[in-house]
């Protein structure tokens, strides 16, 4: 099917569910093509402007050629053809990207979490450093930013900490953030200040609901223990902490951070959950990115996608080659959304490459 037939049967469908929609009666059919016609509404929009963009670079050719002899209608035409031509290829870049498929999940909430790599305590500082970081960029767009879990080391740092995020839009952002992040620093306690590296692992996942993805019952095994807190509000005299093993795939997922055994299940089969949606996407993307010279958006967490180099006050992405001096608006989640900008931006390129090809 080429460009413009994929344009016509969009624009077939949306008639079609507009017939529809004036025929219906029942609710649930109602919200089922209501939801259709409204995400072909940008799609519809794009394609009857390029058709009537055709219509009239045609028209503006025609007056071309019949202007040959008068040169300032001629000039005229010329500068009506080639504004013409400039806008179709917008028009065609927009519906291309428009046409490509959209990842189911981007619309979902995420689950962010963040581990200390290599590097000691200086990793679970980082680790503790990029969870903030991640805090402070979901409070700059409006989003939730909820502590689920969190394993603190002596001094401060984080060992693995786990979040949910929930707003408008998250995962399609945060998603880009998947993968080895390394710090470049000198440590509070290095007294020759030598810069040290070290790292901390990042992995964004779907947040996914019940009808998502079902888990059989039989195929968990759920112990319970007594908390391990370091003290103070988290020390629980009852076995709350839960653990939550799914025995086909040998995931395992503990939760102690909440008093009630209950919400600590509840917020185990949340993560449990995701992760077992997110290791069905991981197999897919990698199927896909067999055909792609590059994986912006696929999210392997054994890449090494970003440095951080306080020294120098410098942030890197390695994948679109982009560094800001500006350590400090990153850290402080003011500057990342320019890093997140470039990848998606670059992910789109990517995918419209595929499209052309």
């Amino acid at each position: 099917m080429n460009f413009e037939e994929k344009l016509t049967t969009v624009l077939a469908r949306q008639e079609e569910l507009t017939a529809l929609l004036s025929q219906e009666t029942e609710g649930s059919t109602i919200a089922k093509l209501s939801k259709e016609l409204s995400d072909l509404e940008d799609i519809a929009a794009a394609g009857k402007a390029w058709f009537k963009n055709r219509e009239d670079l045609t028209q503006a050719e025609e007056i071309l050629k019949e202007s040959v002899s008068d040169h300032e209608m001629h000039a005229l035409a010329q500068e009506d053809v080639l504004a013409l031509k400039e806008q179709a290829q917008e028009i065609e870049k927009k519906i291309k990207l428009l046409l490509i498929p959209k990842d189911d999940a981007d619309e979902k909430n995420a689950i962010l979490e963040v581990r200390a790599g290599t590097g000691g305590e200086e990793a679970a500082l980082f680790a503790y450093d990029l969870f903030r970081m991640y805090e402070h960029y979901a409070a700059a767009h409006g989003w939730k930013f909820e502590a689920m879990e969190v394993n603190e080391t002596g001094i401060g740092g984080y060992k693995e900490a786990i979040a949910t995020v929930s707003g408008t839009n998250v995962f399609s952002r945060l998603k880009f953030e998947s993968g080895v992040h390394r710090v470049q620093r000198v440590p509070e306690t290095e007294s020759s200040g030598r810069v040290h590296t070290s790292a901390a692992t990042v992995a964004v996942l779907p947040q996914v609901e019940e009808v998502d993805l079902k888990i059989d019952e039989k195929d968990l095994r759920i112990d319970t223990y007594r908390s391990s807190g370091a003290g103070g509000q988290h020390v629980n005299k009852t076995d709350s902490a839960v653990r939550i093993t799914h025995l086909p795939t040998g995931l395992v997922v503990a939760c102690q951070d909440e008093r009630s055994q209950f919400k600590n299940k509840d917020r185990a089969m949340s993560i449990l959950r995701s992760r077992l949606y997110d290791m069905q996407r991981q197999a897919m993307d990698k199927e896909r990115a067999q055909s792609r010279k590059s994986q912006v958006g696929s999210g392997d967490r054994s890449e090494r996608i970003r440095t951080y180099n306080f020294p120098q006050g410098r942030v890197t992405d390695h994948r679109v080659n982009l560094t800001l001096y500006n350590i400090e608006g990153v850290m402080n989640g003011s500057a990342l959304d320019e890093i997140i900008d470039a990848l998606i931006n670059q992910d789109q390129l990517e995918k419209l490459t595929e499209f052309d090809s």
